[in-house]
């Protein structure tokens, strides 16, 4: 089992008038990630509203702030006991078993444009046998051909553009994979989260995107920038694209620090606690699906 412990620092000047702002900064409860304890300061003091989503696990914290400085400060511990499944018996799913809360991740997004990318597709990856080895290979591709730069991409940045531009930060490479896997009718979907274990060459701790594809009735995590590892992820947010899942939404006009995050990963195998390593084996952290007149197991 794994268990990291981190924290998350905002900082903001509101400017002028009220601004309102919806993060997105929580860890995620789900079948395999646990929350063993977590804390939430707003300073300075006001009113706050939690909405948790029942069926991605997330959770937005919304609020509004005067003219004025704003801090947000939150720090959690989190256990993750991972399923773990061997790649060569995990297979794509009939498009008639999918449950339809998981039809969005097929289709194209405002980031993800796989209508655009079939022909693509289909000619690099339509003649391998269908199963989570072809996924891993649309991974493998795209990290080997994007290459990760710092402020080579922005907000309005997407698959299509990473693809051309074979260059971007850990959202593009996410946003490509996506969009390659949905070309080919496998339901993908975008995660945020913070990650232990990336290369410190890359800079300190920050915000991180991966991918979940769902194979075998479950979402299993992969990396498409290869920065990370993949066993050191905690999990926030979930949605179609970052669109959906940006840490922070403001309305109004502020001033902004760089976030400031930090994470450790607790080694203690008295205790059942070892340090994120690279598995090869399929990870995730979702319970199995429930199919259409089948139910889930877990």
């Amino acid at each position: 089992m794994i268990q990291l412990r981190f924290s998350i620092e905002l900082s903001y000047e509101v400017i002028g008038q009220p601004a309102d702002f919806i993060f997105n900064i929580h860890a995620a409860q789900t079948a395999h990630q646990f929350i063993r304890k977590e804390s939430l300061t707003i300073s300075p003091p006001l009113t706050s509203t939690i909405y948790y989503d029942p069926l991605l696990r997330h959770r937005l914290l919304r609020l509004r702030a005067n003219p004025g400085p704003l801090k947000i400060s939150y720090q959690a511990e989190v256990d993750i006991r991972h399923h773990v499944g061997r790649p060569e018996k995990i297979g794509e799913m009939p498009i008639a078993e999918l449950p339809t809360e998981v039809l969005a991740y097929l289709y194209p997004s405002r980031y993800c444009e796989s209508d655009k990318l079939q022909q693509l597709a289909n000619q690099t990856f339509g003649h391998l046998p269908p199963g989570y080895r072809r996924v891993e290979g649309i991974r493998k591709w795209v990290q080997e051909r994007t290459r990760f730069t710092s402020g080579s991409s922005n907000f309005t940045t997407s698959a299509i553009d990473t693809y051309q531009q074979q260059a971007g930060v850990c959202r593009d490479f996410a946003h490509l994979m996506i969009a390659l896997c949905r070309a080919l009718n496998i339901p993908a979907r975008f995660c945020s989260g913070i990650d232990y274990g990336a290369d410190p060459a890359f800079g300190p701790t920050d915000f991180h995107a991966y991918v979940e594809v769902l194979l075998g009735g479950r979402w299993y995590i992969f990396d498409p920038s290869g920065m990370a590892v993949p066993m050191g992820f905690v999990r926030i947010g979930t949605g179609r694209d970052a669109a959906d899942i940006s840490f922070a939404t403001i309305f109004g006009n502020i001033k902004s620090d760089v976030p400031v995050l930090a994470i450790e990963a607790i080694n203690d195998p008295t205790r059942g606690y070892v340090l994120p390593w690279r598995c090869p084996d399929a990870l995730s952290t979702d319970a199995l699906i429930a199919l259409p007149g089948k139910g889930s197991d877990e």
